[in-house]
């Protein structure tokens, strides 16, 4: 098959097209044909030796996707080939609380990933995409989405009329307008790009700050809201907003941490956390259990994902150079098949 690897993760001209055999299902796996891959901004960290230690040079990245089964391996009954698939990359993960061991087993970090024609999985990972739900709904759920899924509903306990903040226009954040407006919230967006808050207003976003113009974003918020703040932040900024998302939570607020940010980084306006009794929580994208949650809440109120732009197999490359761009509002793809 046809396959990228991630080589020497000394940038996105690392990555190196290479051919390995077709993976073939052992006990309990399930081989996918994959037909779309997503992009997200853990991928360009990888390729360029920033999400922890290297990984080993002949890995298949990418962490997120939808693909047809077209083999199983003995004792799997719970799909069938022909049935579409997505799961979460961290496959142990299937339900519960979480823990540790999601982090052996994490797709496109410490398994080969979605960057090739065939991925070889858990079939107890899996969770089967509904038929009225498109390959590109579906592709973007299992990363981003699902992310955005945790900390909205799983940690954030979104209600209707709460105010939902979320930082940039990325997948995540755009998920979390998505989601959040289902239930009834009401969301706040920040940018630099005057354009890309037009998107989200056209989107949903109730509130829509530039920070560029206000770079003190988080008092803006709060004069527009009267000084209630945001019921739930989701930071996807690190600990470069993480002050300013903690000056614009409301009281018994949720900031929910997404971000891979500096680990010696002081924790900013300790004051701020006690006076307004707010918790803060980091998150690890989420299990089967919730993304099969997901799924269901997106057949059942018609989600569509927020789709870029899609590149084909052979411009992988220059897909993940547009990702780093930044210009891009919403997911950025490549099609298989």
């Amino acid at each position: 098959m046809k396959a990228y690897q991630l080589g020497s993760q000394t940038g996105i001209s690392s990555l190196t097209e290479t051919t390995r055999p077709d993976p073939v299902a052992g006990p309990g796996e399930a081989v996918l044909k994959v037909r779309l891959v997503c992009l997200n901004n853990r991928d360009i960290q990888v390729l360029e030796g920033r999400y922890g230690v290297k990984k080993a040079e002949d890995r298949i990245p990418l962490s997120e996707g939808i693909g047809e089964v077209v083999s199983v391996g003995e004792g799997v009954g719970t799909v069938a080939v022909g049935d579409r698939a997505i799961f979460a990359h961290f496959a142990a993960w299937t339900g519960g609380a979480f823990g540790y061991f999601a982090f052996a087993q994490d797709y496109g970090i410490t398994h080969d990933g979605w960057l090739a024609e065939y991925i070889k999985v858990p079939a107890a990972a899996l969770v089967k995409v509904p038929a009225k739900v498109a390959d590109q709904d579906a592709a973007p759920l299992s990363a981003s989405a699902l992310t955005a899924w945790h900390a909205v509903v799983e940690v954030g306990k979104v209600k209707a009329g709460d105010l939902v903040l979320a930082l940039g226009t990325g997948g995540v954040a755009i998920w979390a307008l998505k989601i959040a407006k289902v239930v009834g919230a009401r969301v706040a967006i920040t940018s630099s790009s005057d354009e890309k808050l037009d998107h989200a207003r056209q989107l949903g976003a109730d509130i829509t700050i530039n920070y560029a113009t206000h770079p003190d974003w988080e008092a803006e918020l709060m004069k527009l809201t009267g000084g209630a703040g945001a019921d739930i932040v989701v930071e996807t900024g690190g600990q470069g907003t993480l002050a300013k998302s903690i000056g614009a939570a409301a009281v018994n607020g949720r900031v929910v941490l997404v971000a891979v940010g500096s680990a010696d980084a002081p924790l900013p306006n300790y004051g701020g956390i006690i006076g307004k009794n707010l918790v803060i929580k980091g998150i690890a994208a989420g299990s089967r259990a919730m993304l099969a949650d997901l799924v269901r809440a997106v057949e059942a109120n018609g989600i569509t994902a927020e789709i870029d732009r899609v590149f084909p197999f052979d411009q992988a490359r220059e897909a993940l150079e547009y990702l780093k761009s930044g210009n891009h509002v919403g997911k950025v793809m490549i099609k298989l098949h």
